[in-house]
């Protein structure tokens, strides 16, 4: 179990745990306005409980394809302050049948991104693992398809994977508003990239943030990125 200074999750029938990655966008994520949220591969529930603590106005649905971490989501949200905003359902945004004609101010996704063979003897671990689960393609396509007229797209993916995802969305109509790249150390190369995409043409906003320290410990930057959430 992870405590957080509003809520807990439980994570042990989730096929992928909660991590930093999760953390990072859930905190990062611009929810100023999100009415209407859609958390794509809510796993644990963790991004829709972070964005619900941020905004006391979104209505969330959750979807996952893992029937065990759907159950696992529920639990977790039932046990949160915010049972009355969010759903978790399970669904394929392969199809995204369960969605037509719904739009959602806010989509966001920590997606899978494993493009080779995991390798992993658990099949539930390796198909949320793996990108072929929910092709980037895909998951752009289908978000443009789903988001209102003002709405945003924000995803983490590997640092070598963003120049595709902003080439991807471009050809969608989703240009890119907003720009993270994260280092674990100062000096490092960055290892994933936060992007944040809207149908608007404007200037990105564009930074870095490093996460530890040379001491092992939390950089300010990434302590105050997180201080509403880490005990």
């Amino acid at each position: 179990m992870f405590c957080f200074k509003q809520f807990r999750v439980n994570d042990d029938r989730c096929a992928m745990k909660i991590g930093t990655d999760g953390v990072l966008l859930g905190a990062w994520v611009d929810v100023k306005g999100a009415k209407r949220v859609l958390d794509v591969g809510t796993g644990s529930g963790l991004i829709s409980m972070m964005i619900a603590q941020r905004n006391e106005d979104s209505i969330i649905t959750g979807i996952d394809i893992d029937s065990e971490a759907v159950w696992q989501a529920k639990e977790n949200v039932k046990d949160s302050p915010w049972v009355d905003r969010i759903e978790v359902m399970e669904c394929d945004f392969n199809e995204a049948v369960e969605l037509d004609g719904m739009e959602f101010d806010l989509i966001v996704s920590n997606p899978p991104f494993y493009t080779a063979d995991t390798r992993s003897d658990d099949v539930q671990r390796a198909m949320a693992r793996n990108a072929s689960s929910l092709p980037l393609p895909l998951l752009i396509k289908n978000a443009e398809r789903l988001l209102s007229a003002d709405g945003v797209l924000s995803i983490i993916v590997p640092c070598d994977e963003a120049k595709f995802v902003i080439g991807e969305a471009a050809l969608n109509t989703l240009f890119l508003m907003r720009k993270c790249e994260v280092c674990s150390r100062a000096g490092m190369s960055p290892k994933r990239t936060l992007l944040e995409f809207s149908r608007r043409i404007e200037p990105t906003e564009t930074r870095e943030i490093v996460i530890y320290g040379d001491d092992g410990s939390y950089t300010s930057e990434f302590m105050e990125l997180t201080r509403d959430f880490y005990l």
